[in-house]
């Protein structure tokens, strides 16, 4: 067969160039008939020039792939040699030196150049088919210049699935390669890999069309593609490609700046340069198999599944729980030491507590003034706990005598609970269900637009096939529709599920709380801590949005939008403080309206630090300024209960502040006026200037992060606080709370673990986010930052339920026997 195939090729090769020259008139014009593997050698001039004709057979069902490889020594840019190759279904040109554009205009000039020729389409025919190519070298140099030709056939053009391929390109040298998709797989993973970081690579994935989009300038033309130093990774479906086969292309760019890299200074300057030598690259490129539909089942099955367990664990507590009540309450174990009133199942945990009880160190004497005051939760109607003919608060505390027991109470030595929750329990509680009722009015309006934008960036995305716009993992990237990471959104789906079983759970006790109300339980009017729940409903909600904005921020993960992912966590950090505060503070806690009013500044300082954190010094001056300035002024509002007043000079606070330091650091340092809280507002302000000085002079890039560890050192520190001072009076931990501290840190732990497993990272270029990328740890299908989202969900559950429960063992204790820290 290759006997008979190489005198019929010939035959049609002298016929083509016979009809050519009695068709042309000059000598230049006669095409010679070329080799493949024959190296060419000549010169050309404005007066002559040359064309080779490659002729060859195609055999059914094969595709045939040339490689082109020309060579000049002339450095003449008036004057370069211009090669075209024409095929039977298209032409390609180009010039040599080939001329090459980077930043600030650099010219990058190449005397080598290789292009591989779009190869020839299948034909269904049965017999070969014959093949011929021209290739026109000229020039309109007045004087001779030389050049080489070679034009090879490429053996290895086809990439098989699950084999390595190695090769080299350079910016005047690309390649591509054909893939086709084998029956049984609907997806694959394009893995590249490089030893070197430099020179700084694109890798692109092409329909088969021609021309074949190869070069630097055009790369971004046609298809998807991303750029690469080290490692690059692209999910391909079968769907996207109607012919069930594509191109990957792998070009090599002239400058390193868009892979992080710097301009060498050797090229400095618009100066015309000839360094081919130096960028080139090895590569090595495997496709294989992605996931099956089957593991998109099994994911979805195992993350609802996973987080429904909670719902069921909850279950499971409720119910032993109204067990264990109704045992106690049938064998009148519950009743108060007077006889009147019942115990209702409002208390998960019940705790006999003799009233002779001791606290610690804090002497019971000190509590005669709230012992003194009878609780206005006796006097005024407990059966309702609407809205309804309820007063505001703002009718409260006008008279000067109010004002001036005020300040008697909440200067005491020794606080105790009945000081500090002495205002109608529906006021209170109407004014903590603003919270609520506002974070929901917040989320809709801040969701919305978020929602908007990052369709948009997929949008973007799916069009122009630019996969440097997002920060994804690649080798764990699973698509589904429009989404690029399906899986990085689907593992959100815990703090929505976790958020609702926690409102689910405020409800269940606020109904009880209700229901103790309307039968005059006296536990729940005069023992125990206060129940306000509108806090708790709010950090449902927040845990919810939460789950949403990062699944948000995951369609597109990049530098704009990681604010969308912090901006609930804030929210979250702060809320969890104010339910702590409100806990022992129930009259005197920040109302919702300036709550909200502060983090609206937190979100619009992270907003300005994304813009103009990078490394403005003037806007790190001036927010360490703000930093340490509002930890002095909420350290006074804390140390003296909100006792204090403004005036008629806005630096009153600071000038409080002040003598609060010679007072009780100077003139009485052996011993403040508020010892406990004195310790806590040195340790906090210690951590937050600390953060404020780290920042000055770091400037970190990642200004959304730095300020919600500010928020979480932060509530770490007063949560621990409340812990020690609580176990320091003598209370203690019963169970539950003490199982969900446990939970909450061995959950924590975990989730940090993995949150550090860095997997991307937006502070640096794509192409060198993509070399922390690793492959799915999970199921196949989750990467580490996947389990970071599970854990995190947990993690934050548990600590809701932390702050719910933590104080369940005082639920038997009078109020005027609760300290206050």
């Amino acid at each position: 067969m290759a006997g008979r195939a190489a005198p019929a090729a010939g035959a049609l090769l002298c016929a083509l160039l016979c009809a050519a020259a009695a068709a042309g008139g000059g000598p230049g014009d006669s095409p010679a008939p070329g080799a493949f593997g024959h190296v060419y050698r000549g010169a050309v001039n404005i007066s002559s020039e040359r064309v080779y004709a490659f002729a060859y057979r195609s055999e059914p069902g094969q595709v045939d792939a040339v490689r082109v490889y020309v060579n000049s020594s002339s450095e003449n840019l008036q004057y370069p040699v211009l090669f075209v190759v024409r095929q039977q279904k298209g032409v390609l040109s180009w010039q040599v030196p080939l001329i090459f554009r980077g930043l600030y205009q650099r010219t990058y000039n190449y005397q080598e150049v290789s292009r591989t020729l779009c190869p020839s389409e299948p034909t269904p025919e049965t017999r070969p088919s014959e093949q011929i190519i021209f290739v026109d070298v000229a020039s309109m140099a007045p004087f001779n210049i030389a050049y080489e030709l070679l034009v090879t056939r490429l053996e290895n053009f086809q990439l098989e699935t699950n084999k390595a391929f190695n090769f080299t390109a350079s910016p005047s040298q690309p390649q591509y390669f054909l893939y086709k998709f084998p029956q049984d797989v609907d997806s694959v993973i394009i893995n590249v890999v490089s030893d070197a970081a430099y020179p700084c690579s694109v890798v692109s994935v092409q329909d088969i069309v021609c021309p074949v989009y190869d070069l630097d300038h055009n790369v971004e033309f046609n298809g998807v593609y991303q750029s690469m130093t080290k490692q690059a990774a692209i999910t391909v479906q079968r769907k996207d490609f109607p012919g069930e086969q594509f191109f990957v292309v792998f070009v090599i760019k002239p400058e390193d700046y868009a892979c992080g890299g710097s301009v060498p200074s050797s090229i400095h300057g618009n100066v015309n340069r000839t360094w081919n030598l130096q960028r080139t690259k090895n590569l090595q490129v495997t496709i294989v198999p992605s996931i099956k539909k089957s593991v998109y089942v099994q994911a979805m099955f195992f993350s609802f599944l996973s987080f429904l367990s909670f719902y069921l664990g909850s279950v499971v507590v409720a119910f032993v729980h109204y067990i264990r009540v109704q045992r106690k309450a049938s064998a009148g174990r519950l009743s108060p030491e007077h006889g009147s009133g019942m115990m209702t199942s409002s208390h998960p945990i019940s705790a006999s507590t003799p009233e002779g009880s001791s606290y610690g160190a804090i002497d019971e004497s000190s509590s005669s003034g709230g012992r003194q005051l009878s609780s206005p939760e006796r006097r005024a109607p407990a059966g309702s706990d609407t809205d309804s003919s309820v007063e505001e608060e703002s009718d409260f505390d006008t008279m000067p005598e109010i004002e001036s027991d005020k300040n008697i109470i909440r200067t005491k030595v020794f606080l105790y609970l009945s000081d500090l929750s002495r205002k109608d329990r529906r006021i209170v509680s109407k004014k903590y269900k603003i919270y609520f009722w506002n974070i929901i009015t917040i989320a809709v309006f801040y969701a919305l637009p978020v929602i908007q934008l990052v369709i948009t960036y997929q949008t973007v995305v799916n069009v122009t096939g630019n996969q440097d716009i997002c920060y994804y993992n690649f080798l764990c990237a699973h698509p589904l529709g429009v989404l690029s990471a399906f899986n990085n959104i689907l593992s959100n789906v815990g703090h929505m599920m976790l958020g609702f079983l926690f409102l689910l759970i405020v409800l269940r006790r606020d109904i009880l709380h209700r229901r103790a109300m309307e039968m005059k339980d006296i536990y729940t009017l005069d023992y125990g801590i206060p129940k306000h729940f509108g806090l708790f409903y709010a950090m449902g909600i927040a845990l919810m949005m939460e789950g949403v904005l990062s699944a948000c921020y995951h369609v597109c993960p990049n530098y704009s939008n990681f604010q969308f992912d912090t901006s609930f966590m804030y929210m979250i950090a702060g809320l969890c403080m104010l339910k702590l505060y409100q806990t022992r503070h129930p009259d005197i806690n920040a109302s919702a309206y300036s709550a909200y009013a502060s983090f609206a500044v937190v979100i619009s300082l992270a907003v300005l630090g994304v813009v103009f954190g990078k490394n403005d010094m003037w806007f790190w001056l001036i927010f360490s300024l703000i930093h340490i300035l509002g930890s002095l002024a909420l350290s006074t509002q804390i140390y003296y209960m909100g006792r204090f007043k403004l005036g008629e000079c806005y630096m009153g606070i600071f000038r409080r502040a002040v003598m609060v330091l010679y007072t009780d650091c100077i003139q009485q340092c052996s011993r403040p006026m508020y010892m406990d809280r004195m310790v806590l507002l040195i340790v906090g302000n210690l951590v937050n200037w600390s953060f404020a000085i780290f920042g000055l002079f770091y400037r970190p890039r990642d200004f959304a992060s730095y300020i919600l560890g500010i928020f979480i050192c932060n509530l770490l520190l007063y949560l621990a606080f409340y812990i020690i001072m609580k176990l320091r009076s003598s209370e203690r931990l019963l169970p539950i709370p003490m199982f969900c501290i446990v939970a909450t840190a061995v959950v924590w732990a975990a989730a940090l673990y993995f949150f550090f497993q860095t997997l991307s990272s937006w502070e640096e270029t794509p192409a060198e986010s993509r070399e922390k990328n690793r492959p799915c740890i999970l199921l196949g299908f989750f990467d580490d930052h996947d389990v970071w989202h599970f854990l995190s969900a947990a993690a934050l559950f548990f600590s809701f339920l932390v702050l719910l429960t933590l104080d369940d063992d005082l639920d038997t204790v009078r109020r005027d026997k609760i300290p206050v820290f």
